[in-house]
């Protein structure tokens, strides 16, 4: 068993200074994207089978969390309050109620969490939505994310004030601050696959290392759904299950009746090509959930792991240009701000029917600091593609 025990002062203290000898902390430059993790995929294996309730101390679960989209992890409740939470990569926490003892004779691989759990290090942007939503940024003390990198206001507010502090990225994490802050748990990414000594030394330090796997859902509102598992970790299960069963509620019926709308979700790279999202994708499926069609449901070619692909701007033209709506991906690229912008990095655009009709549509950084507001998404969309006037919650109509 692997139990959260932070390290002897002392030693807590040697380890900083040592560290703070032969490591820095990595800044990221000004005006680098809200999240470090690339479009591609890092390299995170699924195990199959991954919900396992055996303990290895003969105890049985009473009860589980019935899933409506999640399949990257499971909830089992045991008597007493305690509460198993399994991850799709195999790793496995026990969530520890407020006051009770450790179990005795649990399993090597169970990392055990006691609540309240507090005093965060995290490194996975997504899930500041999820924090946000369930108001408990007290719980985060630590931010992977530099202050003018979150779009969420509460963040900002919050490392405006100092209540959280940024702490460095995945690569470099600044252990000796970790430590003086007292860091009981990190919420990484799954770029921490990539620097695997660097969860080997949170571990060293006492600090469990838990991997947010919500970008492998499949469906918009799995990712949604990972807000109640973290109302089980910070013990807040009835709110987390308000705040998804509202996303839910935005999207009912609205896929039972397309729109007839074909769209084109893009923006353009610093060479003049298109970059799209690849068929089958999360942005892709909330699109058909809102009741559009991808215009670009039919290309092949994208490489395995990647959310992406790019094409010379006389392919986008030609699968693109009769699409009834375009929507640019502003949270890539910010360059484009109005027709006039968009018209201006290629003249192709003139002929595009959605240019011609004003349905053009852009999205900023914003909606993807927002996992939660699948459904309000979707429902944005949706009432794009319908012909909705004015701004919407995540969506703005280019003039």
């Amino acid at each position: 068993m692997t139990s959260v025990r932070r390290p002897h002062p002392l030693i807590a203290a040697l380890c900083a200074l040592l560290l703070a000898v032969v490591l820095t902390t990595c800044h990221a430059a000004p005006g680098a994207p809200a999240s470090d993790t690339p479009k591609d995929q890092p390299s995170t294996t699924l195990v199959e089978g991954f919900h396992n309730v055996d303990l290895g101390n003969g105890w049985q679960p009473t009860g589980s969390m019935e899933l409506a989209y999640a399949r990257c992890f499971t909830v089992d409740t045991f008597e007493g309050g305690y509460q198993l939470l399994c991850l799709a990569d195999g790793n496995r926490y026990l969530v520890v109620p407020e006051g009770a003892p450790v179990p005795d004779g649990l399993a090597d691989d169970i990392l055990v969490l006691r609540q309240p759990i507090g005093d965060i290090y995290l490194v996975a942007s997504d899930a500041m939505c999820l924090f946000d939503a369930l108001d408990a940024l007290d719980a985060i003390s630590v931010s992977g994310i530099e202050r003018e990198d979150w779009s969420i206001a509460a963040a900002r507010e919050a490392m405006g004030a100092g209540r959280i502090v940024y702490g460095g990225k995945y690569r470099a994490p600044d252990y000796e601050l970790l430590v003086s802050r007292g860091v009981r748990l990190a919420v990484e990414s799954t770029m921490i696959n990539h620097t695997p000594e660097v969860r080997e030394k949170l571990l060293e330090l006492g600090i469990p290392v838990l991997v947010e796997l919500s970008s492998y859902e499949d469906e918009p509102l799995g990712r949604a759904e990972w807000v109640r598992f973290y109302g089980v970790l910070l013990g807040r299960d009835e709110l987390a299950q308000a705040a998804f069963q509202h996303q839910v509620e935005q999207v009912e019926g609205l896929g039972e009746e397309p729109t007839g709308k074909s769209v084109a979700f893009f923006y353009l790279n610093s060479s003049g090509a298109a970059v799209v999202r690849r068929p089958g994708d999360y942005v892709t499926r909330m699109i058909a959930q809102a009741g559009g069609t991808y215009a670009f449901d039919d290309l092949e070619g994208a490489r395995p792991g990647s959310s992406s692909m790019t094409l010379q701007m006389e392919a986008f033209y030609a699968n693109a240009k009769d699409a009834d709506v375009l929507i640019y991906n502003a949270s890539i690229d910010d360059g484009v701000t109005s027709l006039d912008d968009l018209l201006a990095r290629s003249d192709l655009f003139a002929d595009f029917k959605a240019v011609q009709t004003g349905n053009v549509w852009l999205c900023d950084q914003d909606m993807y600091q927002q996992m939660l507001e699948a459904g309000t998404i979707i429902s944005d969309m949706h009432q794009a593609f319908v012909g909705a006037d004015g701004n919407l919650t995540y969506l703005r109509r280019l003039t």
